[in-house]
């Protein structure tokens, strides 16, 4: 031959299985693909990032809740117990005590237990906590920084646009994977935030 190429006609027995195989393939190329990307793309919550967060308390009246869903935890590894703590003291209180004239907390959120002498534990009651930061912004001016505001997510409808985080003056609110949903601070786990 010089140099032609013979085709050969495909009949359409095998035109049509070849095409029925390029779908079916395409088909299940395209699920598989689809299964894929749903499970490689995580869901994402809301989390408040306390090294960014001013305690501004905007968290306690621009959640949609009645009841805001960001409360105060505290990073126990960073505390350091002390008697005069002013996450938990108003400023320039009289006296070191549980009266309700010296505790900053406007709901009594903070419990204060004494461990000895001139240590003290502080524990958060979620029920009572109002998420106005008072306690966490006396915390970071004066203390160590052990008090901080978290967005409970047992309480939290992820909405997809957050009304805290459009409100929020230090664009302190991140969106974080549904699997690391806390902004620790200090070695603590999330054992005390999972309650």
């Amino acid at each position: 031959m010089s140099g032609k190429t013979l085709k050969i006609p495909i009949k359409r027995r095998d035109f049509i299985r070849r095409s029925v195989h390029t779908v079916v393939g395409l088909t299940i190329g395209g699920i598989g693909g689809i299964l894929f990307s749903k499970s490689s793309s995580e869901e994402m919550v809301w989390q408040l990032d306390p090294n960014i967060c001013i305690q501004c308390e905007k968290c306690s009246v621009n959640c949609v809740l009645p009841h805001s869903a960001v409360k105060c935890v505290h990073s126990y590894s960073m505390c350091g117990y002390c008697d005069l703590c002013s996450g938990y003291l108003q400023p320039g209180a009289r006296v070191r005590d549980t009266g309700a004239e010296s505790q900053l907390c406007p709901s009594g959120a903070i419990k204060r237990t004494f461990v000895e002498d001139p240590y003290f534990e502080y524990t958060i009651d979620e029920k009572l906590c109002i998420g106005c930061g008072k306690c966490a912004k006396g915390c970071n001016s004066f203390g160590n920084g052990s008090l901080y505001l978290q967005n409970r997510h047992d309480r939290c409808l992820n909405c997809n646009q957050c009304s805290i985080a459009r409100r929020c003056p230090s664009q302190a609110w991140k969106r974080v994977p549904a699997s690391q949903p806390y902004i620790l601070k200090g070695d603590e786990s999330n054992k005390f935030l999972k309650s």
